[in-house]
């Protein structure tokens, strides 16, 4: 365990296996909440803490629960769990913290919930960082880390979006594309341009 295996990570989870733009997970909140910066920011910082927080207790849950036990068939159902707690809780603290926050989320912060991309990184964690049914050294700490890492390219990805989108409402837009049609087409120009990524090798 090195300091080059943690940069390998963060690369390739902000870069070049980018969660938005790459794997093409949480597209529902990334094209709903990236019309404004501020709630762009907000919704990533959100995202991040969740995903951090149950790469943590899915990792625990797994190695100490589930592996012991052989009860690794309940792998999706207990990570969907963690998840959703996790996302009620972010809710919670927000709607005390920032109501005015929590109304411009709407929607779309319990779908937190059910958003793929949460899911995604606590399975890849498992898949990535266990060898069959053994943790391989230094598996909760890079656990812990790609799930900041995924957060960070969830942020990433938001942030240029909402600052494209902010420009683009000092534009003229034809009626037919403005908002949704518009978003897809920018997300698609960007997820292209992070193709260009996978050309690093390692």
């Amino acid at each position: 365990m090195n300091i080059a295996q943690f940069l390998t990570i963060f690369i390739s989870a902000v870069f070049i296996n980018n969660v938005i733009l790459s794997r093409f997970l949480g597209l529902c909140s990334f094209i709903a909440i990236s019309k404004q910066t501020k709630p762009a920011l907000f919704m990533s910082m959100a995202v991040m803490f969740v995903t951090t927080m149950s790469s943590i207790i899915t990792w625990c849950i797994y190695r100490f629960l589930l592996v012991p036990f052989e009860l690794t068939y309940l792998r999706t159902i207990s990570f969907i769990l963690v998840i959703a707690t996790f996302v009620q809780f972010v809710e919670m603290v927000i709607k005390k913290i920032s109501p005015g926050l929590y109304r411009v989320f709407g929607i779309y912060l319990p779908l937190i919930t059910v958003n793929c991309a949460v899911l995604g990184v606590a399975v890849l964690n498992v898949d990535m960082f266990f060898v069959g049914k053994n943790a391989v050294a230094g598996s909760f700490l890079f656990s812990t880390f790609q799930g900041i890492c995924v957060g960070l390219g969830y942020t990433l990805a938001m942030l240029l979006m909402s600052g494209i989108r902010e420009r683009l409402e000092l534009c003229a837009v034809p009626k037919a594309l403005k908002d949704f049609p518009l978003g897809f087409i920018i997300a698609s120009i960007l997820s292209l341009a992070f193709m260009g990524f996978n050309g690093f090798r390692f």
